[in-house]
């Protein structure tokens, strides 16, 4: 395993989170402010275990501060044409450009990510989901009208639905946040985001880059708090009429049940286990290929990543020995420094997690390469080698549960209808992929592999036109896309009668003569 080199002392120098975040890590009604739980925490430099920022965290009281400004900003914002608002976002876009180092660098801060993937990555994808929420809000449509029921005319109008309460997570969230606040405000609602308590940075910067844009005030707020206590209030909040949460499917769960007792809308984006199956044309050495970069995208910390390699019998053998050979190449190290192509886990605490998921398969499979934290100079920060796993169990632990982190389980099939059926089997259907040369083949298993998204010969590309969803336990609703913007609006049904005079004979048939 390559080591570009070792940490540098100066890392948080790189962006003066405390001195940007000194008046506070809530952003309500276009200013930052302290919490009020009298509670604080510290965001922590993965790689490094530094301290980043220390702050007051969000209580209920910010929670419904921050309610009362989105309700307040609501009908102006909704009443601005949709003109007006894509105008707004297209100078949000041209902000977050000319800030993209900032966030580039905030970003890589707060979650370990390797800078190149935060400059070529989460930043650009932000911008140009920006730019795309900004051509989307002048295409909000109804239907055309039309005399459906005699001298009647009926049209569907497409309204926003008030204030939005969204709770994003700490893998992505910059992306996370843009995905969130933006197909809400284009449509004209108006956004109390929760980010995760690791990573606020972003998320702050990007709703004071909303303000310098010219978006009202209160259109976007941010409450920084744990989800047990802000995230909880934002779900029942009565004046929240729209609940869109990304995490974990046991997080979910708990998300839709206060979420019920107020019938809220819900949008749910939850965990995954993506199925990475190579059938015996497959073109091996791009599978390699995809295989690793697939699953160890931001440190395996994304729900689409690829966790379970099903590979036909004939390719079996030199799949795993390619791909823990090219495993073995990936450089660890500082995300700052321009060698490292992988970053730490979010926290010493998750890394301890995802190696007792390894830790856990040996007495039933077996670690062909990583499986352990790096010494020497990465020792201090959440490292975990990249790790594929072999011989295991289909029903076992470690190819059924998402551990979200460097881990690769590669199971071989002989039929392409076992190699299907195994990719069905967990709970999980957000994304998939399928390799092979052979057209109807990879057809027929975009056909029948339930899953969100599935490509094929390639594994995690995203763009901002097309919807990115699960099925199953992973959750349902669209984020990104037109099929995303659709669902932070209602519908409403209007008929006119076209007639001259009041019409009794409807009156008629219901009451009869009066």
């Amino acid at each position: 395993m390559q080591n570009p080199g070792s940490t540098t002392p100066d890392r948080v120098g790189r962006f003066p989170a405390q001195a940007r975040f000194a008046d506070g890590a809530q952003y309500i009604a276009g200013r930052l402010r302290k919490g009020t739980s009298g509670r604080t925490h510290a965001v922590t430099d993965p790689a490094t275990g530094e301290e980043v920022l220390t702050y007051e965290l969000a209580g209920p009281d910010d929670v419904d501060a921050a309610v009362a400004a989105a309700r307040a900003a609501f009908p102006a914002w909704a009443g601005a044409t949709p003109g007006e608002r894509s105008d707004a976002l297209h100078r949000f876009a041209a902000v977050l450009a000319d800030r993209a180092e900032d966030f580039a660098r905030a970003e890589s801060l707060q979650c370990g990510k390797p800078l190149k993937l935060t400059r070529e990555f989460d930043v650009p994808g932000t911008i140009d989901n920006t730019a795309f929420f900004a051509g989307a809000a002048r295409h909000l449509q109804g239907q055309s009208a039309g005399e459906y029921s005699g001298d009647h005319t009926s049209y569907v109008r497409r309204e926003p639905l008030g204030v939005v309460g969204s709770i994003a997570p700490w893998n992505y969230p910059l992306q996370m946040a843009a995905w969130k606040i933006l197909p809400a405000i284009a449509a004209g609602n108006t956004i109390v985001l929760k980010p995760a308590e690791l990573t606020p940075l972003t998320s702050l910067l990007l709703a004071q880059a909303a303000t310098e844009a010219g978006i009202p005030d209160g259109v976007i707020n941010i409450v920084t708090g744990t989800g047990r206590e802000a995230g909880e209030h934002l779900v029942g909040h009565p004046d929240v009429v729209m609940t869109s949460f990304t995490g974990s499917t046991a997080v979910g769960r708990r998300v839709a049940e206060i979420a019920t007792a107020t019938v809220k809308r819900l949008h749910l984006e939850l965990g995954g286990k993506a199925p990475f199956v190579v059938f015996d044309d497959a073109d091996l050495d791009a599978a390699v290929q995809g295989a690793v970069a697939g699953s160890l995208i931001n440190t395996g910390q994304d729900c689409t990543a690829a966790t379970r390699a099903y590979v036909q019998r004939p390719l079996y053998e030199a799949f795993v020995e390619r791909t823990a050979a090219l495993m073995e190449t990936v450089r660890l190290g500082d995300p700052f420094a321009p060698g490292t192509d992988l970053g730490p886990l979010i926290s010493h605490v998750h890394r301890d997690r995802v190696a007792a998921f390894v830790d856990r398969a040996r007495a039933y499979a077996r670690v062909v390469t990583g499986g352990e934290a790096p010494q020497g100079d990465l020792k201090n920060g959440a490292y975990y080698l990249p790790t594929l796993v072999t011989d295991a169990a289909q029903d076992s632990e470690i190819v059924q549960s998402e551990i979200f982190g460097p881990v690769l389980v590669v199971l071989p099939f002989d039929s392409d209808d076992e190699g299907i059926a195994l990719a069905n089997d967990t709970p999980y259907g957000l994304a998939a992929s399928a390799w092979s040369r052979d057209v109807y083949r990879a057809n027929r298993a975009t056909r029948e592999i339930k899953a969100g998204c599935v490509w094929v010969n390639d594994h995690i590309p995203i763009i901002s036109e097309m919807p990115h969803g699960g099925y199953k336990a992973s959750g349902f609703g669209k984020d990104m896309s037109a099929y995303s913007f659709e669902e932070y609006t209602q519908i409403k049904h209007v008929m006119f009668d076209n007639t001259a005079v009041v019409r009794k004979e409807w009156h008629r048939t219901v009451f009869g003569d009066r």
